[in-house]
């Protein structure tokens, strides 16, 4: 993978999207991917952050932002209007998954998402050792982590068959080198793209 956007995963989501799209980031960070999809591509983006830093440094690279909070849903936008609805490396920071996943595809066509998978088996190993994984794709200690949600990419995938989510594509990474083979066990980064049913 060529990382041109110095994140594999910011890589493997823009192959996802194409020319002159609509695309709304969700917890876009400093604006760094939409920056470059327009850029690049010619797409119409939007950037959702609560953090006024981000929100900062979105307006500096010259990215439209609008700050949400993402507990609180996405009622401000239409159904149907995006193309593309992104969420990387931000899902497991989330307490209500499900619900805003529902909402990413209600304003999105697809919706694409990237989080640490924690049935990778350095994780396994941790756990097996009587303690919570650290690691670079987990990097914080149990008691001052910003995420709520620790899952598989098992218990992801089941999600979406319950709640009639497509999965229309994965990839794994160890690292930035795409994992083949047993996903669940070797990726320590998912990256899904997903549509509705029917």
């Amino acid at each position: 993978m060529t990382n041109v956007l110095g994140r594999f995963d910011f890589d493997a989501i823009a192959k996802w999207i194409r020319p002159g799209e609509k695309v709304l980031d969700l917890g876009c960070g400093d604006g760094s991917l939409l920056r470059y999809l327009r850029d690049e591509k010619g797409v119409l983006g939007y950037g959702v952050d609560n953090d006024p830093d981000n929100i900062l440094a979105c307006i500096r690279n010259g990215v439209n932002v609008v700050q949400i909070d993402l507990e609180a849903g996405l009622s401000g936008f239409e159904d149907g209007f995006f193309d593309h609805v992104v969420m990387s490396l931000s899902l497991q920071t989330v307490r209500h998954t499900e619900r805003l996943l529902a909402e990413m595809l209600r304003v999105g066509r697809e919706a694409v998402v990237s989080f640490p998978n924690f049935g990778q088996r350095s994780h396994r190993e941790a756990i097996a050792e009587g303690r919570m994984p650290v690691s670079k794709t987990l990097p914080y200690q149990w008691y001052n982590s910003p995420n709520v949600r620790f899952f598989t990419m098992a218990d992801f995938e089941t999600l979406c068959a319950e709640r009639g989510i497509v999965l229309r594509e994965r990839l794994g990474f160890d690292g930035e080198a795409a994992v083949t083979e047993d996903l669940n066990l070797n990726a320590s980064i998912a990256v899904y793209r997903l549509g509705k049913a029917g």
